[in-house]
């Protein structure tokens, strides 16, 4: 059936450029955070005018489907990820549970030094050695957050190396000996996304994060690792569990 036969018959041409680009995102020919063709390419696929590819994807974009970058373009929007916070938080796990592939990897491993906060976070004395861990995590291949994790450098000696080579936090301090650990604290606030992350986390500068920061413990309550994590906001959905 022609564009012109269903327009005839009562269905707005933009509809139809609508319906076709999400039939495209269904079966898989665009994956979450891919960008669309160009107007001109589409208007060109379904033969109408720049006019109507604007409101359908227009309409796409008020469903949360796609997403504008003003001057780079439009993109397949991902579902958010329902993770669910709670005292005991698998990064894994909580991706595993929707379906997705986890997936992670070690940006940079340093020794650092405890200030005031981090020691006290840890139980630590000021100006006790760490060792500092910049991490990125994604859902398939969508980035979803960066994280700075600090462990004492003295009770995890080597440890950048380990996750280098494991990739998960849960498998690293397993090989320290912790078999299970829990959530301790857990402070979130919003932010806006700085150059850096921007670029790790492949969001347009001034875009929001949700920053959550939190401290794990092992089964009696001993200070293991403390985080500062900054979440794509438009990627997740955070669920307050007790």
């Amino acid at each position: 059936m022609s564009m012109q036969d269903t327009a005839s018959s009562g269905v707005a041409l933009w509809r139809l450029v609508a319906d076709g680009i999400e039939r495209g995102i269904a079966d898989g020919r665009f994956a979450a955070g891919d960008r669309l063709p160009g107007e001109m390419e589409i208007a060109e696929t379904y033969r109408v005018n720049r006019h109507t590819v604007r409101r359908a994807l227009a309409a796409l974009a008020e469903r949360g489907i796609v997403r504008a970058e003003r001057g780079s373009g439009t993109y397949v929007e991902a579902q958010k990820l329902a993770y669910p916070l709670r005292s005991r938080t698998r990064f894994s796990e909580i991706v595993g549970a929707g379906g997705r592939e986890p997936h992670g990897r070690m940006i940079e491993t340093s020794e650092d030094v405890a200030t005031r906060e981090l020691a006290r976070e840890l139980g630590l004395k000021t100006g006790a050695p760490l060792v500092r861990i910049e991490a990125i995590r994604l859902a398939d291949r969508a980035p979803i957050c960066v994280s700075t994790t600090w462990l004492s450098a003295e009770h995890f000696p080597g440890a950048g190396t380990v996750f280098a080579a494991t990739r998960s936090m849960t498998k690293m301090l397993e090989h320290y000996g912790i078999r299970d650990y829990r959530r301790g604290a857990t402070r979130i606030t919003a932010g806006i996304v700085d150059a850096t992350d921007a670029a790790r986390l492949d969001l347009p500068l001034g875009r929001p994060i949700l920053v959550v920061d939190a401290t794990d413990l092992d089964l009696e309550g001993k200070p293991l690792v403390t985080k500062h994590s900054r979440f794509a906001a438009e990627r997740v959905e955070f669920l307050v569990e007790p």
